[in-house]
């Protein structure tokens, strides 16, 4: 089941996501904290079940999930390496594995910094600058450890 990124309900676990609490979410879209509850949990499976979707076809085996903050952590079985799947406000739902890569050499180079701060951004975690993707991803999914 894909995540509408466009639904309302999808604006809702948003907002959430930042620290908003449900009553301000009800205020600021005039409905009440019963819609934003009902909405959220419905988004949360929603979620949960992209989440746990991308890490069977992935072949991830799964150490913890958290649908509020929209991460699963776990372990890729083909690749022998630690995985993470996110729901990116602005990319949709992704996939990175741990490498180390040759981030200077590669013609993804710039799609990765963009992602990496990007998703940081999202979930208002702060990253030392770099211009080593491998280095940005590893700090912010280490700061994503903590939080899930």
């Amino acid at each position: 089941m894909p995540i509408p990124l466009n639904d309302r309900q999808f604006a809702f676990w948003q907002l959430r996501r930042t620290g908003l609490p449900n009553v301000s979410i009800a205020d600021r879209f005039r409905i009440s904290r019963q819609a934003v509850s009902k909405a959220l949990l419905a988004m949360d499976r929603k979620v949960e079940e992209t989440l746990l979707s991308m890490a069977q076809a992935n072949q991830i085996e799964i150490e913890r999930l958290n649908a509020g903050v929209g991460v699963l952590l776990g372990r890729s079985v083909p690749f022998d390496a630690a995985a993470i799947v996110f729901v990116s406000a602005d990319r949709g739902v992704q996939v990175w594995y741990e490498h180390e890569g040759d981030c200077g050499a590669c013609q993804r180079y710039a799609r990765c910094i963009e992602l990496l701060w990007g998703y940081a951004d999202e979930l208002g975690i702060t990253l030392e600058k770099t211009d080593d993707p491998t280095r940005m991803a590893d700090e912010l999914f280490a700061k994503l450890r903590e939080m899930v």
